[in-house]
């Protein structure tokens, strides 16, 4: 049995922040768009790794307004997870990103004790996104 990862959907509160977050900072390529109801969700991929999707997802989708109310907030507190990734070159992104619009420094680029050198930020929409040299 082989199994390996297809799809990551990350909630996120406003798709056009998060895209050109994604996108525009760090580098994935748009694969789908689809529109309903009124909410739009944007499928990316890497060029490394173009089997794996990454899907922004609207915050709200199928919940009820109370739901969804209580999971914008966890949003906003950067309580709903986090998004790992990997680069050859973690100062020329980091730079990229940090400063990209809506983003929030965690962590600047860092020599951890367990080996790793990474940094982390937060996503426009508060999203915890970790990214290590490899």
């Amino acid at each position: 049995m082989t199994l390996s990862i297809g799809t990551v959907h990350v909630l996120v509160d406003d798709t056009d922040a998060a895209l050109t977050f994604y996108r525009d900072a760090l580098g994935l390529t748009v694969r789908d768009e689809v529109e309903q109801d009124g909410l739009r969700w944007v499928t990316l991929t890497t060029p490394a790794q173009p089997d794996v999707r990454l899907v922004l997802s609207p915050v709200t989708a199928g919940r009820s307004p109370q739901s969804g109310e209580a999971m914008a907030a966890l949003l906003a507190k950067g309580e709903l997870g986090s998004v790992n990734f990997r680069t050859d070159d973690l100062d020329a992104t980091f730079a990229k990103v940090a400063g990209a619009p809506g983003v929030e420094v965690l962590q600047e680029p860092l020599s951890q004790p367990w080996g790793a050198r990474d940094a982390a930020v937060r996503d426009p929409a508060g999203n915890h996104v970790r990214i290590e040299q490899g």
